[in-house]
């Protein structure tokens, strides 16, 4: 899909990968709405690359879908929509204190998955509104989602059993939901980032982080926004990325702890 003069979201948007993909799809010639909560840094952004800022808690899913709704209206339509927001928890399935508190485990599938899906099954319908591309090839695209899962997904840390099961899940639903939208010209991927430069990271020691990338094969370091942000705009450009989960992560494989 061509990039310029479409019409984006970024959920996150005011901090961190989501930052940086607002601000690389700004660059890029797209007009953006930057959707984060009210106390981040989001009007901030948006003002600066001449966006708008629509500010949401994604576990109200009531409110996100009322966010988004206003976010299209004052773009003129919806061609992109990247999630980045998300978090979990530190608890293992059996601990010192007893079994896993379950609605803590609930709560982290809300901001995970439960979020993600509610948000891509509401800019799905946005985006089945569009005028199919007409580019190179005929593709007919109407719209990209890109969603956030994590290495998590695949080799979760002990006590991570939550986050693990929330990330693991946005990757899973990818080719289904991509085969899903597929008859309407919508793709959908997800990227799954190892440890990167983020507000939870940036208070970690060198020491510490040095550490943490052992496993990396190369480079051993943590990745950078903007790195995700490259990624997630070369999915939208590649209409041959589709239904599946792309990890970035210089090869790193977690270790159990």
């Amino acid at each position: 899909m061509e990039i310029r003069g479409k019409k984006a979201v970024v959920f996150g948007g005011a901090s961190g990968m989501g930052r940086a993909s607002v601000e690389l799809l700004a660059a890029r010639g797209a007009d953006v709405a930057v959707l984060d909560r009210p106390t981040s840094a989001g009007a901030e952004v948006a003002t600066a690359l001449g966006g708008r800022f629509h500010p949401v808690d994604v576990t109200d899913f009531e409110a996100t879908g009322k966010a988004l709704a206003d976010a299209v209206e004052s773009l003129g339509g919806l061609h992109v929509c990247i999630t980045t927001a998300g978090g979990g928890s530190v608890q293992r399935t059996l601990g010192k204190s007893g079994p896993h508190d379950l609605d803590t485990f609930r709560r982290v599938l809300d901001l995970n998955t439960v979020a993600t899906f509610n948000i891509s099954r509401l800019a799905a319908s946005h985006m089945s509104r569009n005028e199919p591309e007409d580019s190179e090839g005929g593709s007919g695209e109407r719209g990209v989602i890109v969603n956030t899962s994590s290495i998590a997904a695949f080799e979760g840390q002990v006590g991570q059993v939550a986050y693990s099961a929330a990330k693991a899940a946005i990757a899973g639903m990818s080719l289904t939901m991509a085969r899903d939208l597929g008859s309407l010209g919508i793709r959908v991927l997800a990227i799954a980032p190892s440890l990167f430069e983020t507000g939870a990271t940036q208070k970690i020691p060198a020491e510490t982080r040095a550490a943490l990338v052992r496993d990396a094969a190369f480079p051993k370091r943590l990745g950078r926004p903007e790195e995700y942000a490259k990624l997630a705009l070369a999915v939208i450009d590649n209409p041959m990325l589709n239904g599946q989960c792309l990890r970035l992560d210089a090869g790193q494989r977690f270790a159990p702890r």
